[in-house]
């Protein structure tokens, strides 16, 4: 992972998607809508594990 991103839980659980989620809200904030390279890169990071999460949340449900 990248400078200011939080790795997985200590078991090494993925995080929720609604964690991701408030990751992602929380990035835009403090970027105040305009990303730079990094900050980009991070977006697409957390956006990925968001998807990731989803994925798991429809095969247990399934």
């Amino acid at each position: 992972m990248f400078p200011g991103s939080v790795p997985s839980g200590p078991s090494g659980s993925a995080r929720s998607a609604a964690e991701l989620n408030e990751q992602i809200r929380a990035l835009w904030l403090r970027a105040g809508g305009t990303l730079s390279a990094q900050e980009r890169t991070e977006y697409e990071l957390l956006v990925i594990e968001w998807a990731a999460a989803i994925r798991g949340r429809i095969a247990e449900a399934a």
